[in-house]
């Protein structure tokens, strides 16, 4: 993605490997500060999934697999051994973040090409080379969706996107994000409507960032403003991404998500999904199969920010002493509210998702 640094437009992916160190963009303290943190083992890697240093579910899964090749590096015993290890390491990381189906796959799919590679030497090298490929592809996927959805954005378009589904939440690109990457390159006047996103404000913090970095026209929104905006006709399309994609097309999202689709649909404005086809879940039948995360009530009873002299982030509290919260990361999005969902090979109704490898 392009990032301003020092004055200069710079690329950066949201995620790499440098030797045995996972580099990773620190999302927490966007927008504020552009800063990289640098972990030196698969511990600390699965903390920064969990505490949401790094998000989104191509993100997540590109760190999982760099995360556990990162462990294979370090493991010292034989290679009779190694399956009851990958097994510990994939078990740390199965409980980061559950509801994101990335994650699971590329642990998959690092652990099966590990264990078949014949010696521990060799499961080294095909851990660093597979996980390194795995994100590169993982890249390529969103620059696909790019391409395709670019397709759904005429000129002059207002698109509402909710949460962060850009670059920051994959390796490079985005998935709802690539598609509005993809009309602003090619010419087309856009201008993007950006949910703030509460409690972890992703959309303010990150999609906005995201959008400024390259000159893309915005407007944040407060979360419960959509509706007013589509009353007035002042939304054309709605652009989301997903976590994970059960196979009748129900879609688990951030939260809000849902009633967004609701909202779009009684205002008769297409409601798309974008996510890489690793975002499929083949094994769930439907969204009420999909185990959603709930995280600490202090997320949503409290907020943070710079203070007025704009150098301490600082936590405060929003709610009564006391009072008590809840906090569902995710909700599920029935396949009857989406118009279509875009993957890297094209643009699917939900009831089809079924039948895409």
């Amino acid at each position: 993605m392009k990032v301003k640094v020092d004055g200069k437009l710079r690329d950066y992916p949201t995620v790499w490997m440098q030797n045995d160190v996972v580099c990773m963009i620190n999302q927490p303290a966007l927008p504020h500060s552009f800063e990289i943190i640098r972990s030196r083992d698969y511990v600390k890697t699965a903390e920064c999934i969990s505490n949401m240093t790094v998000r989104g579910a191509p993100a997540i899964g590109a760190t999982a697999a760099y995360g556990l090749s990162q462990a294979i590096l370090h493991y010292g015993g034989g290679f009779d051994e190694i399956g009851d290890y990958l097994n510990q390491v994939i078990h740390v990381f199965s409980n980061t973040r559950p509801t994101a189906y990335d994650l699971f796959h590329s642990l998959e799919h690092i652990r099966m090409k590990v264990s078949s590679s014949g010696s521990v030497s060799q499961a080294k090298k095909t851990a660093v080379d597979e996980s390194a490929k795995y994100a590169v592809e993982s890249a390529k996927r969103c620059a696909k969706i790019g391409k395709i959805g670019d397709k759904l954005i005429k000129d002059n378009m207002r698109i509402l996107t909710h949460c962060n589904a850009g670059a920051l939440a994959c390796v490079d690109h985005g998935t709802a994000l690539a598609p509005m990457r993809a009309a602003h390159k090619n010419k087309k006047k856009i201008h993007v409507y950006v949910d703030e996103t509460r409690p972890r404000m992703q959309g303010s913090r990150l999609t906005a960032w995201e959008l400024a970095q390259e000159d893309i026209s915005h407007s944040i929104i407060a979360d419960n403003a959509a509706g007013y905006f589509m009353s007035r006709g002042e939304i054309d399309l709605v652009l989301v991404g997903a976590d994970r994609i059960a196979l009748n097309g129900d879609v688990a999202n951030k939260i809000g998500t849902y009633e967004k689709a609701v909202l779009a649909k009684e205002n008769n404005i297409p409601f798309y999904v974008a996510a890489p086809s690793s975002t499929i879940d083949h094994s769930t039948k439907s969204g009420k199969d999909i185990q959603i995360e709930e995280r600490d009530p202090l997320e949503v009873l409290g907020m943070w920010g710079y203070d007025s002299g704009g150098e301490i982030i600082r936590r405060f509290s929003v709610s009564p002493q006391g009072s008590k919260g809840r906090n569902p990361a995710f909700d599920i999005t029935p396949s009857e509210y989406i118009t279509g969902i875009i993957t890297e090979n094209g643009l699917h109704k939900p009831k089809d998702i079924i039948g895409l490898e």
